[in-house]
């Protein structure tokens, strides 16, 4: 259902902010990443001790030298045979979450390539159906949302495996993580690899979302009108429901009859409005109620997504290849 018209613009702002908040909690579990350690087969680095004859600085400074070696600035202090297998789950879920922004964006463009507004990029050569050629299915993002929905559900899995652990270690994490954890960034790499591709080159069709918002924007005036017939002296609840009424029977008309949208018409004949200025009973242009959302993009923009586009700049010669 139409509730009030948005820019193209704070839509694609709406799925940047997911990966934004993705990309916060990337940067965020990757300081918090720590080295397992020299602890020995079940953490106690007793064996270390008596290797070094009891010189435990020297068992500390061995572990140390090892997490170095191995890139990382610190080692958990306390271990059992492996690092806490809840590392895993805090990875996973971070991976899901960036199926869960691709999904969510997936979805939409498949919402908006169904109503003609928005299309994903196609090649000359693809088929939307075997049996219905002139199908222009929006392959890339269904594609997307499976891969996502994949990782996703891998999260119960890596639950299931840390809260199953068996004091220092039970052996049948293993054979789970080996899949479980390749698996993750192997098919999240393809999500991201999609989500490039779609947005490098995403089509808008503005006379079709023009089409659309003419048909609607009489039904959302009614916000700013119903306001304005408050504040003539107007009971809110009377007035709610006389437009409720109206809204109605233009629907009927609109889905049974195939007429056109005079609810404005239908408004200003209506007493109850007299006390509306009549421009607020004149059809509006789509930009007039959008409100602030070119403001709040222009900001998004400038204030969250350049900061990352400087930090990250290699990152911008990254291309997103589809095969179908």
């Amino acid at each position: 259902q139409a509730a009030a018209p948005t820019t193209v613009g704070k839509r694609a702002c709406l799925w940047l902010q997911n990966f934004v908040m993705d990309l916060s909690r990337l940067e965020f579990e990757q300081s918090e990443l720590r080295f397992h350690g020299v602890k020995g087969a079940t953490g106690t680095q007793d064996t270390y001790v008596k290797l070094f004859d009891g010189d435990k600085r020297k068992v500390e400074e061995l572990d140390r030298r090892v997490g170095k070696k191995m890139g990382f600035s610190s080692s958990y202090l306390v271990t059992g045979q492996t690092y806490p297998r809840k590392v895993d789950t805090r990875i996973i879920t971070l991976l899901a979450g960036i199926g869960e922004s691709a999904s969510k964006m997936g979805n939409d463009l498949r919402i908006l390539q169904a109503l003609h507004e928005v299309e994903e990029p196609r090649e000359d050569s693809q088929v939307g159906s075997s049996a219905m050629p002139y199908k222009q299915n929006p392959m890339r993002s269904e594609r997307m949302v499976a891969l996502s929905r994949f990782v996703i559900n891998l999260v119960g899995n890596c639950f299931e495996t840390a809260s199953n652990q068996w004091f220092e270690r039970t052996l049948d994490d293993s054979a789970n993580r080996r899949l479980v954890i390749p698996q993750a960034f192997l098919v999240t790499d393809g999500v991201l690899n999609l989500a490039i591709n779609i947005a490098s080159g995403l089509k808008v069709r503005e006379s079709v979302i023009a089409q659309h918002l003419d048909q609607e924007i009489p039904f959302l005036q009614t916000e700013e009108i119903l306001m304005a017939a408050v504040r003539a002296g107007g009971d809110r609840q009377v007035l709610h429901e006389r437009i409720r009424k109206h809204a109605e029977e233009v629907i009927h008309q609109i889905r049974e009859k195939g007429g056109n949208n005079d609810l404005l018409a239908r408004i200003r004949k209506d007493a109850a409005f007299s006390g509306v200025l009549p421009k607020l009973m004149i059809r509006s242009k789509p930009e007039q109620l959008v409100g602030m959302a070119p403001e709040q993009v222009g900001r998004f923009i400038r204030t969250v997504v350049e900061p990352i586009r400087r930090k990250y700049g290699r990152s911008k010669r990254i291309q997103g290849t589809v095969r179908v």
